[in-house]
């Protein structure tokens, strides 16, 4: 039998071998049994008919644990830490101004938070560069001379109407489909981007197109556009084949529900609708899509429009 056991005094247990045994057994504190034997002796009937008692909870357990806060999204290096990487280097510190604070806050929410993904068609320009030229040749009295860039926001704006339902923002718990073909363009300033808004696009003519964006540019580069003319549509258009690159990813400008990076228009051989091998000018598009507000199928439409409408040119004045 276990050695006789004592109480929280010190003091001895009177107690049964058996009782003893037992108890050890259920597990059982002897200090917790009252004795029925003489003298209040603990026998076997004691502890037959006892049951353990659950263990006190500790403190620690007892208290409910603190809810946790959600981990926040790496931050990288802090700006001492990365100053350290370069101790005994040379280099200039360029302080961030709000405009590109403001950015880097924005472009940094876009990526974190919305789903994006990408699709990308090559377009054939011949039609459209020949189009193109034949319009400027009878606009050139009016002083007028269209970009390309100017075709593939009038395409963006009819596809948005050809697609309604690609004309769409996300707004936190819900999806806003628009009516009105708002579409922002990029325009490079020094220092970061301004993304002006042409309202109804769809509704203006090319010529129009042409005059406001030159108007917002020029005033975009000087940092004097309203709030207003920077702010909302729905969609977005950014063009770098100016400066030779092919094909880019673009990063969606939220609540829009999509943007279009624009390549450069490259002279390639392809195959001819006869079978023929030929050369054409090719422009490689990437359409970057926010999946909460456009499925896949949804978004290869809208990009189909887009690539129809800058082929056969002609159809946008109809």
């Amino acid at each position: 039998a276990p050695a006789a056991p004592t109480d929280a005094k010190g003091e001895r247990i009177f107690a049964s071998p058996l009782a003893r045994r037992i108890a050890a057994q259920k597990g059982l504190d002897l200090g917790q049994i009252k004795g029925s034997g003489p003298h209040g002796r603990i026998v076997k009937a004691d502890v037959e008919d006892a049951k353990p008692e659950a263990a006190p909870a500790k403190a620690e357990e007892k208290a409910a644990p603190a809810a946790e806060a959600p981990a926040a999204a790496p931050a990288g290096p802090s700006a001492d830490a990365v100053a350290a990487m370069y101790k005994g280097r040379e280099y200039e510190e360029v302080k961030l101004d709000g405009m590109r604070k403001t950015i880097a806050a924005r472009l940094t929410e876009a990526k974190q938070t919305i789903p994006h993904f990408y699709l990308r068609r090559d377009i054939k320009l011949d039609a459209l560069l020949k189009f193109r030229s034949q319009l400027n040749k009878q606009l050139e009295g009016r002083g007028v001379k269209l970009s390309v860039n100017d075709f593939i926001i009038k395409a963006s704006a009819l596809a948005l109407q050809a697609v309604p339902d690609a004309n769409a923002v996300w707004a936190g718990d819900r999806v806003l489909k628009m009516k009105a073909s708002d579409v922002a363009v990029a325009v490079a300033i020094e220092g970061g981007l301004f993304t002006p808004v042409l309202k109804d696009a769809d509704m203006k003519s090319l010529s129009t197109l042409s005059a406001e964006m030159k108007d917002l540019a020029t005033r975009a580069r000087d940092r004097k556009l309203a709030p207003q003319e920077y702010q909302g549509g729905s969609f977005a258009i950014s063009n770098l084949g100016m400066f030779g690159i092919d094909n880019f990813d673009a990063v969606i400008n939220p609540p829009h529900g999509g943007i279009l990076a624009v390549g450069s228009g490259v002279k390639k051989p392809v195959v001819g609708d006869d079978g023929e091998l030929t050369v054409s000018t090719v422009m490689s598009v990437t359409l970057s899509v926010d999946h909460r507000v456009i499925d896949g199928a949804l978004g290869a439409q809208l990009l189909e429009q887009i690539v129809q409408n800058l082929e056969n040119p002609m159809v946008m004045l109809a």
